[in-house]
C-alpha cells in the first residue's frame, strides 16, 4: 500500500509521520507539504516529496494537490492509499482528502499506536 502523509508547520506532529514511515511496509511514501516541510528527514528511508503552497485558498490548494499527486498514483494504478493527517489543520486536511477522492483513490486513515499501525 502507498502511504500519503501531510506535513504541515507543526514539527511536533512529524514524529507520528516518521513512525508510520519507519514501521510500515509501504510500497511507496508520498509526503505533501510546503517549503518548510522539506526540512523533514527520516534516515534510511525513501519517500517522494510533493511541494504545495499551503497558504492558498482551499479550492486552489485542492487543485494543486490533484495536479501534483495524481501522476504519482496513476503510474502505479493505485485504487487505495493509507492516509496520515496527523499533521496540519482542517483546511489542509479537507483539501488533501478531497484531492485524493477526486483523483479518485480510496482512503484508509492510518495512525501509529503502541500496538502498531492501525487503519481506521
Amino acid at each position: 500500500m502507498i502511504l500519503v502523509a501531510l506535513l504541515s508547520k507543526g514539527e511536533g506532529s512529524w514524529g507520528q509521520v516518521a513512525g508510520l514511515i519507519k514501521r510500515g511496509n509501504w510500497e511507496k511514501v508520498i509526503l505533501v507539504g510546503d517549503k518548510f516541510a522539506k526540512n523533514f528527514n527520516v534516515e534510511n528511508t525513501n519517500y517522494e516529496f510533493v511541494e504545495v503552497d499551503l497558504g492558498k485558498p482551499i479550492t486552489l490548494l485542492k487543485k494543486e494537490m490533484i495536479e501534483k499527486i495524481k501522476p504519482k498514483l496513476s503510474e502505479d494504478f493505485v485504487s487505495e492509499v493509507a492516509l496520515s493527517i496527523a499533521s496540519g489543520d482542517g483546511k489542509e486536511h479537507m483539501a488533501l482528502i478531497s484531492a485524493l477522492l477526486s483523483i479518485p483513490v480510496g482512503v484508509r486513515f492510518s495512525i501509529l499506536t503502541k500496538e502498531g499501525i492501525i487503519f481506521l
